[in-house]
């Protein structure tokens, strides 16, 4: 796995998103890959890790991906691992041996290295999505440690909102996965925030993609601590939901806590003011960066990144967004959460305050 503590930002020259021309001709160009992948190249094979890290991704990335590759003349295949690193391999041989001009994937613990070798070594192009691998020729991804930075600052942000001094705050972190690569970018961009500020870590259990490991794991640093917490960094908001739930089974109010994704749960627990905020990444900003990359390498064209990983794998970065409860009505506005989902008659009054509304 890349470690992207070791990310190594390098600007590069040109326009930060991928322009391409001519895609009206399916993407199944007449470049080297192309012909090197041989049947199936205008077919676009793509894996996804599981449903239970984040809704998004049988949500919204399946949907936008579904929709641009398409857009872009690929026959497509999407299929989720369901977090099975051995259904994970079994899905990538039945799509290689039916045939890919390029494959998408969305790493689960390390399963993705696997099939970016068999790929390559069929001349297929490899894009690591969301999450970084070794071995693929680009990575598409949010700026993943700017995340962090956003929600070390949200931290910050919730201490300061209850008069708390960071350098004496009590603050737990609680972290994502580390085999996904994106975790210790998650992790280090709100370290830096957060202890420039003054932090410590009062706890730091094991980091996990689970919301209900989450929550037992924050009940016990709780209790080590005990019951007392000023500030949680969570490095999502399905984990932040575990968390949150031990808050209110504690009664524990005016606590800081961060997330990320804009989920559901996590809009209605900003509106309700149990989270100080969430770092909003648009999926569909996110799938057309990768769509225009996959087509460019099927066409030989150059592709624009904006840095690299150490490894020298270039790095197409989206820009992530925070979200306090003022700006929750925007992610609804723009189609990445249901109204009628956030605003349920619990959650009504606070829709109404901050100006939620149906589309």
């Amino acid at each position: 796995m890349k470690k992207s503590s070791i990310l190594a930002v390098a600007a590069l020259t040109g326009a930060a998103a991928v322009m391409l021309a001519g895609c009206s001709n399916g993407g199944g160009g007449n470049g080297g890959s192309t012909e090197a992948a041989g049947d199936g190249a205008d077919r676009a094979c793509v894996i996804l890790p599981d449903a239970a890290s984040s809704p998004r991704w049988e949500n919204f990335d399946r949907k936008y991906l579904q929709e641009g590759l398409e857009g872009a003349g690929f026959d497509v295949d999407i299929q989720n691992a369901q977090g099975d690193v051995n259904k994970y391999s079994t899905i990538a041989d039945q799509q290689l041996t039916q045939g890919c001009g390029v494959m998408l994937l969305v790493d689960y613990q390390g399963a993705a290295e696997a099939v970016a070798t068999k790929a390559k070594a069929e001349g297929i192009p490899v894009i690591a999505y969301d999450r970084p691998f070794t071995g693929a020729d680009y990575y598409v991804s949010f700026d993943n440690t700017e995340v962090g930075r956003m929600e070390g600052q949200t931290v910050l942000d919730g201490l300061t909102a209850a008069g708390k001094d960071p350098a004496s705050a009590v603050v737990v972190y609680m972290g994502g996965d580390p085999t996904d690569g994106n975790a210790a970018m998650f992790h280090d961009g709100a370290v830096e925030v957060m202890e420039a500020a003054g932090i410590k870590a009062a706890a730091e259990p094991p980091g996990v993609w689970d919301q209900a490991k989450s929550q037992t794991n924050f009940e016990q640093a709780l209790t080590g601590l005990g019951g007392k917490v000023d500030g949680v960094w969570v490095a999502n908001d399905t984990n932040a939901a575990g968390v949150i739930k031990v808050l209110q089974d504690n009664n524990l109010t005016g606590v800081a806590v961060s997330g990320q994704d804009a989920n559901v749960a996590g809009l209605q627990n900003i509106l309700l003011g149990w989270q100080t905020a969430t770092v909003y990444k648009p999926v569909k900003d996110e799938a057309t960066a990768a769509v225009d990359t996959a087509v460019a390498l099927l066409k030989g064209d150059d592709v624009t990144s904006q840095a690299e990983l150490e490894d020298g794998t270039p790095y197409i970065q989206v820009t992530p967004i925070l979200v306090g409860p003022d700006k929750v009505k925007d992610v609804v506005a723009a189609g990445d959460a249901d109204y009628d989902d956030v605003c349920t008659p619990d959650v009504m009054a606070a829709c109404e305050q901050y100006g939620v509304t149906a589309n």
